[in-house]
């Protein structure tokens, strides 16, 4: 399987049965929320999303590569564990970088909306 194929069968299953091994062992990770290194710390918060996100899903809208560069356009919503289980949208898009030995070495996540948008989606539910 090419690293598309893997990095597609990863977000359908999104956030079970994800392939670290395509993950570079001090891969750099950023997201709005958190910035760290490490496979191994990448592994923790999948666990935690696990843990605590209910329905947790990630559409895939678009994946290219360009070069050693990926680019991915998603959409993860779940339903917080509140007692009114609100649904979250988070639309955005990731930017891995591959490194010599076709590995990600670098994962980039950017959200089209703020955090305060993503906060505010767990009292003030808008009608989809």
């Amino acid at each position: 399987m090419t690293i598309i194929q893997i990095l597609k069968a990863d977000y359908q299953s999104f956030p079970d049965d994800q392939t670290y091994s395509i993950y570079a062992k001090d891969v750099y990770f950023k997201d709005p929320t958190s910035e760290f290194r490490g496979v191994d710390r990448y592994q923790t918060t999948i666990a935690f999303i696990k843990t605590w996100f209910r329905h947790c899903k990630m559409d895939l809208h678009k994946i290219e590569q360009t070069g050693d560069t990926i680019r991915t356009d998603w959409t993860l919503s779940w339903n917080t564990p509140l007692p009114w289980q609100p649904r979250i949208h988070i639309p955005g898009w990731s930017e891995l970088t591959l490194n010599a030995d076709g590995l990600i070495a670098s994962h980039i996540d950017y959200w089209h909306c703020s955090r305060l948008d993503v906060l505010k989606q767990h009292f003030l539910p808008k009608s989809r």
